[in-house]
């Protein structure tokens, strides 16, 4: 059994809120609980200021309500992913509204529209260059399986290329069906062990 205590090492969560950037930090250290610690008890002066939950549940709160996407508009997908951040579908309830166009800055690829062979290479690119943890979503048919389009110049789904998180059908779909495959990543994203795939070196120390 481990006691983890948030005041030590590192890891920081930005969020956009209103054109004012706030910064979520949370710090931490992981070291074995000492076999004498009282387990803790009710206090009043202290309850409401303290919630206790797991660090996974957590750092995938933090990410799943703070994705900020990589738009690939490749062809007419790409002008309903317009609309979904226009005023009318509103994605910044979500916490998804900040379109970097920079992969560096960027968690969630949206591939929407036809992707070539001639345009694939530059789109594997990007991905590269984007930080871990990344997602991506096939938005339309087009990215999806190649749609209509049985060509030698049409890849025939981004899937051959990148590992693809969430499949959105249509053609083109409607701005709530992507935020609908937004919301599906955000469930997925929910569920994942962030600390043990990502600090494996930390956890084979303390074990």
């Amino acid at each position: 059994m481990y006691f983890i205590n948030i005041n030590i090492l590192c890891e920081k969560f930005h969020k956009v809120l209103a054109g004012k950037v706030l910064v979520f930090t949370l710090k931490s250290q992981i070291y074995p609980m000492p076999k004498n610690t009282a387990p803790v008890a009710y206090d009043s002066k202290i309850e409401g200021n303290v919630t206790f939950t797991k660090l996974d549940a957590a750092i995938n709160w933090m990410r799943s309500n703070s994705l900020w996407p990589m738009p690939m508009g490749l062809a007419c997908c790409g002008i309903e992913l317009m609309a979904t951040g226009a005023s009318r579908f509103d994605i910044s309830r979500f916490g998804m509204e900040v379109m970097r166009f920079s992969p560096r800055q960027s968690d969630v690829m949206i591939v929407a529209g036809t992707v070539t062979y001639k345009m694939a290479l530059a789109v594997k690119r990007i991905y590269d260059q984007m930080a871990e943890p990344k997602w991506v979503i096939a938005m339309g048919a087009c990215a999806s399986s190649g749609g209509m389009y049985r060509s030698y110049a049409v890849l025939q789904g981004i899937d051959q290329l990148l590992p693809v998180d969430v499949y959105i059908s249509g053609c083109p779909p409607r701005p709530e069906a992507l935020l609908e495959g937004l919301m599906k990543l955000q469930k997925k994203i929910e569920t994942e062990q962030s600390f043990v795939e990502q600090k494996k070196a930390l956890l084979s120390e303390i074990s």
